[in-house]
C-alpha cells in the first residue's frame, strides 16, 4: 500500500458522515429542530477523525515531508490551499460547538447557525477531499522514493496507533480540570 492509500480510505469515512449529517440536516429542515447530542457527535467526528487524525497525518507527516523536496510552484499552491483550507474547516467546526451550546441552553434562534455550519461542512469537505484525491495525493506520491513512501506510511500507523491515546488523555484532563 502506499502511503496515501490510508488517507484514501479515511476519505471514505469521511464521506459516509457527511450523508449522515446530509440526512439530520433534511429532517432538522422539517422538522425545525435538531438533536444537539447528534451534533456533539457530528464535531467529535469532524475533530477527532477527520481533524485531528486525518488532517494531523497530512500535516504533521506528509506536508511536513513535503516541504524539504522542492515543490513545484502549482503544488506548492495546492498545499497552501489545503492548508487554508483545513483551518478553514475548523473555523467552522469551532462556529457549530458554539451554537450547540446556545442551542443547548434554549437559545432556539442557534439552530439557523447550525444548520448553516452543518452544511457548510457538507458543502465543503467532498470538494476538499477531490482535491486531495485526484489533484495532490498523485501529485505529491512523486516526490518520494518507494522507501520513502513506506516508512512515511509506516509513521501514518504509528500516529493513528498513539492518537486515541492521545485523545482520551485530553478528555480525562478535561474532565479533571487540568
Amino acid at each position: 500500500m502506499q502511503a496515501r492509500g490510508p488517507l484514501m480510505i479515511e476519505h471514505r469515512l469521511i464521506e459516509r458522515m457527511l450523508a449522515v449529517i446530509q440526512d439530520a440536516l433534511v429532517e432538522a429542515g422539517e422538522s425545525k429542530k435538531i438533536d444537539p447530542v447528534f451534533v456533539d457527535i457530528a464535531v467529535d467526528f469532524v475533530q477527532t477523525y477527520a481533524d485531528r487524525a486525518h488532517h494531523g497525518k497530512e500535516e504533521d507527516i506528509l506536508f511536513r515531508d513535503l516541504k524539504t523536496k522542492g515543490l513545484s510552484e502549482a503544488d506548492q499552491r495546492v498545499m497552501d490551499e489545503l492548508i487554508e483550507e483545513h483551518v478553514f474547516g475548523r473555523i467552522t467546526t469551532k462556529a457549530l460547538v458554539e451554537a450547540n451550546t446556545r442551542y443547548r441552553n434554549g437559545d432556539s434562534s442557534a439552530l439557523e447557525e447550525i444548520v448553516r455550519c452543518l452544511h457548510t461542512l457538507v458543502d465543503f469537505y467532498p470538494k476538499h477531499i477531490e482535491k486531495e484525491d485526484t489533484v495532490f495525493f498523485p501529485a505529491s506520491r512523486a516526490y518520494f522514493s518507494e522507501a520513502e513512501d513506506q516508512a512515511m506510511l509506516d509513521e501514518f500507523w504509528e500516529f493513528d496507533r498513539k492518537m486515541i491515546h492521545e485523545k482520551y488523555k485530553a478528555v480525562v484532563d478535561g474532565l479533571a480540570g487540568k
